[in-house]
């Protein structure tokens, strides 16, 4: 009689997370990838499963931890020999799991004969002509790969498995709703020309409304692009308030009138813009990227093409019902379902994982 381990579907004794090494999670401040990790490891959590975060040292996320680095303050973000030793040590150190979910970038190779227990992995980053090669590689490996959005999986190539799209969740629980009484909009994200920062500057003094920028400014090119282009455009209520604590940050957007996200690339999903849904705020964004999966024009915000688009769409903020978008949030972007697609997604990957190694045993046994 040939016997596995595999366990039935439904159960899932074990999850271990890898989180990438260049802020504590969850985040003091910015990190998006590194607040969907704590939500869905807090998540997992809740609803009863066992999970291990490897992170780093100075993390506060309230499930059973493990790390080689002891703080990410300083580490320069992108540094590869940073992330391969941390990554490798994840894999040295996650060894009784039924599942491991990586979120850092090269941790997929790195698994590669370190490990015998099932891995998938979550490209947060865009599908583009230098990391191409990387993804095939990891699909190479016959290692799932989790998008997040339809967008940005429609970007990668033919050679790319892309397994299950899983949009993000928010624990609106954690974000006060507002009435949108500041009297000025909003726009956050990374200072960086692809977040039109300087475009929300020019739309909203053509609408003659304040606007609040808050915008996490540490890179040289970050700094370069605010001096050149944002700069220029404050004042006269225009305001740059710097990089925000997540307190600050959803107050800011509970009592804002609107969000303007005038991206200027696809950018493959978003946060801000479900937290602004969270918080009541509609959203008028740019219809590229993953915005039209997430703004229902009309509905929870508006989807403009160009500049003008956008400043008669603040004039018709009154006709969103921000009810309506705080149930947008709390439904269809919840931190709930973005838990419950994981799980389902993890069950079926553990099933067709032990159905491979049963084959095996099969194969070995009939030689």
């Amino acid at each position: 009689m040939i016997t596995t381990n595999r366990k039935p579907i439904g159960v899932i004794v074990k999850i271990g997370i890898i989180a990438p090494p260049w802020v504590p999670v969850p985040p003091v401040s910015y990190g998006g990838t590194e607040l969907i990790v704590d939500m869905l490891a807090r998540g997992l959590d809740f609803a009863g499963h066992e999970v291990v975060l490897f992170t780093t040292g100075d993390s506060t996320c309230p499930v059973p931890m493990k790390y080689l680095l002891e703080n990410s303050e300083g580490m320069k973000m992108g540094d590869m020999l940073i992330e391969i030793g941390h990554s490798l040590a994840a894999y040295e150190q996650i060894t009784d799991v039924d599942i491991i979910h990586d979120h850092t970038v090269i941790g997929p190779l790195c698994s590669t004969g370190q490990t015998d227990i099932p891995v998938v992995t979550t490209n947060h980053g865009p599908f583009q002509d230098n990391t191409m090669g990387f993804w095939k590689g990891v699909s190479n490996r016959d290692i799932p790969i989790i998008s997040i959005s339809n967008d940005q999986a429609s970007h990668a190539d033919d050679q790319i498995n892309i397994s299950k799209v899983i949009h993000h969740g928010i624990d609106s629980q954690r974000i006060p709703t507002g009435n949108g009484g500041g009297g000025y909009l909003a726009c956050l994200g990374r200072m960086a020309k692809d977040k039109g920062i300087h475009i929300a500057a020019s739309v909203a003094r053509q609408a003659g409304k304040k606007l609040l920028i808050a915008a996490k400014m540490r890179e040289p090119l970050e700094h370069e692009y605010f001096e050149t282009m944002v700069k220029p455009l404050l004042g006269d209520g225009i305001e740059y308030l710097g990089e925000l604590n997540t307190k600050d940050k959803f107050e800011l957007l509970a009592d804002a009138e609107g969000l303007l996200n005038p991206i200027q690339w696809a950018e493959p999903f978003g946060l801000v813009m479900i937290e602004a849904l969270a918080s009541g705020t509609p959203v008028i964004a740019s219809p590229i990227g993953a915005a039209p999966e997430i703004v229902t024009n009309g509905l929870t915000g508006f989807l403009c093409n160009d500049e003008s688009e956008m400043v008669e769409a603040i004039s018709n903020l009154d006709q969103i019902d921000r009810a309506a978008c705080r149930w947008e949030a709390e439904n269809t972007f919840s931190m709930k379902r973005m838990v419950q697609d994981h799980i389902d997604f993890y069950q079926q990957v553990i099933f067709d994982h032990s159905k491979q190694d049963e084959l095996n045993l099969t194969e070995e046994v009939s030689v």
